[in-house]
């Protein structure tokens, strides 16, 4: 198995991206949309990756942590989830959100992702809610994940974009506030 592949980037797609080894190996390695926003030909990176034998390919998906890509192989052991399904739904936010999203049960938070139905955002909830519930504020670092989480998604239903809900629920300084007082806190940023 690929495990990890440190090299230069030689070239970025819309998903993914190319890169070349110091042995002299090319590798075609799918990405989530935030990474390949922030990267550019010539970088040096080093992914963790995890490889999907199929009969068709052998597709390579790069994590920049070890965490994303167990997060990763966790969405996948949920029927109706694969590689390219685990990816959209990382690319909804950052991990922290994602498992709030989960957390608190908010199917309609991950349907909203290319790919996953409703049912199947309920069977991600079902059968993960217990699993990232547990590890969210040790591996996010912020206890207060779900009420940011909360208020990303009061943000977006009282009509701001969800990538500036994101930006600015990031900023906010969450510890031992509550989802109304961080709610307040954001809408008098978003001014």
């Amino acid at each position: 198995m690929i495990s990890i592949i440190k090299g230069t980037i030689e070239s970025v797609g819309e998903d993914s991206v190319a890169v070349m080894t110091v042995s002299g190996l090319g590798y075609e390695i799918h990405v989530g949309s935030g990474q390949v926003v922030r990267w550019s030909g010539g970088q040096v990176v080093t992914l963790y990756t995890y490889l999907k034998v199929s009969d068709q390919a052998l597709d390579l998906y790069g994590f920049e942590t070890i965490d994303e890509r167990e997060f990763f192989e966790l969405l996948m052991t949920v029927s109706g989830v694969g590689p390219k399904s685990a990816m959209h739904i990382m690319s909804l936010g950052s991990m922290m959100e994602i498992k709030a999203a989960i957390a608190r049960g908010d199917a309609a938070q991950l349907s909203n992702v290319q790919g996953i139905g409703r049912k199947t955002a309920e069977r991600l909830v079902v059968e993960l809610k217990g699993k990232v519930s547990g590890q969210r504020s040790a591996v996010s670092g912020q206890p207060d994940s779900e009420a940011l989480g909360e208020v990303i998604e009061a943000l977006v239903g009282l009509g701001y974009g969800r990538e500036e809900a994101r930006m600015v629920a990031q900023r906010l300084p969450a510890a031992g506030k509550t989802t109304e007082e961080l709610l307040r806190l954001a809408l008098r940023e978003m001014r």
